[in-house]
């Protein structure tokens, strides 16, 4: 959930956990470095997803922060057992950058999988597979709590450092479920050239309209970097736009976290990639974030060294150990979240 608390209050998108992006990963597939792996996370209960949003997977191949490939998910409405069907959508060139579900159905009414095993659909080079896994961001939320004055709209803009290291040892995710989006391609048909640009976005139908409601790029960077002045329009807006649009405020934050000069914020920002806020892969180098990102990095550690400077010091937490070596990858559900 390294992309939690996008929404006011510290709380969801809209006021809506179905809409809540949790986690962006992409990688190559264990094996066969020719294919690559889309993960997009949301839902932290891990059960049924909006049936008016379209769950979406946006890729850049050629550097200018349109897409060029979208693949979009949308869900059925849960039945009464909970049980809840999905149809994904892919979708090339400008028709990509259309906010609907629109392009080649690849999957049609599939079933969500929320019980031990995942449903994996097998359309051509495609694999797909939608529902409940184990979630593997670890985290220590009660030392964030620590480390951060979260009063106010303040949200984690106040580190405290006072020498005292603000971790309690306990990664709060252990036996969290999430709700998972995975698909896995040959890599060709991405294009990238030589990287590729990838950030979800979550969008939900209101008054007839598509609202975007959450975006997912950068793990950890929309939750640290916004208050609630700025969630809603910051989680409504498009990478294209960012730089112009956000990199004073950003340079502002990191002022307070870090004490870094403008010109300080604006090397760092540059040099981590942080602005636009997409997650940047090229399939030829190993998957190690910044260059795409598996499950093992502690993103948590990464944001907040950034953000102080280096001075806050390490959680000290493990990655998970329940991670498969086949789609979807994830591990299969804790019981308390299975049916």
């Amino acid at each position: 959930m390294s992309n939690h608390f996008t929404g006011l209050s510290l709380g969801s998108p809209l006021g809506d956990q179905r809409l809540d992006l949790c986690d962006l990963y992409a990688f190559q597939a264990p094996g066969d470095s020719s294919r690559t792996v889309l993960i997009l996370n949301a839902n932290p209960n891990a059960d049924a997803l909006h049936p008016d949003a379209v769950y979406r997977l946006n890729i850049d191949n050629d550097g200018d922060y349109l897409t060029d490939v979208a693949f979009s998910w949308v869900f059925s409405p849960a039945a009464s057992d909970g049980s809840q069907t999905y149809s994904v959508f892919m979708a090339t060139g400008t028709e990509s950058r259309r906010p609907e579900a629109v392009g080649t159905k690849i999957v049609s009414e599939s079933a969500v999988s929320f019980g031990p095993h995942a449903n994996v659909v097998s359309n051509g080079d495609y694999k797909v597979a939608a529902g409940s896994r184990s979630d593997a961001f670890f985290f220590d939320f009660d030392g964030i709590t620590n480390l951060f004055d979260t009063s106010g709209k303040r949200n984690f803009t106040a580190p405290h450092l006072d020498g005292k290291s603000p971790w309690t040892g306990v990664d709060s995710n252990t036996t969290a479920n999430v709700f998972s989006m995975a698909i896995e391609l040959p890599t060709s048909e991405l294009a990238p050239d030589p990287e590729l640009r990838i950030w979800g976005r979550c969008s939900v139908l209101r008054d007839g309209e598509l609202i975007h409601a959450d975006r997912a790029g950068h793990p950890s960077v929309s939750s640290f970097f916004n208050t609630d002045d700025t969630k809603e329009e910051y989680n409504a807006s498009e990478p294209v736009n960012d730089r112009e649009r956000w990199t004073d405020q950003f340079v502002h934050l990191l002022g307070h976290t870090g004490d870094y000069s403008r010109e300080e914020s604006i090397r760092a920002l540059d040099e981590e990639g942080i602005l636009p806020d997409v997650l940047h892969f090229d399939p030829a180098k190993p998957a190690v974030y910044p260059n795409g990102r598996m499950f093992t990095e502690d993103v948590i550690d990464i944001r907040v060294a950034f953000l102080t400077k280096n001075e806050a010091p390490p959680t000290g937490l493990s990655p998970h150990t329940d991670i498969l070596d086949r789609f979807p990858y994830l591990g299969d559900p804790h019981p308390a979240a299975a049916s």
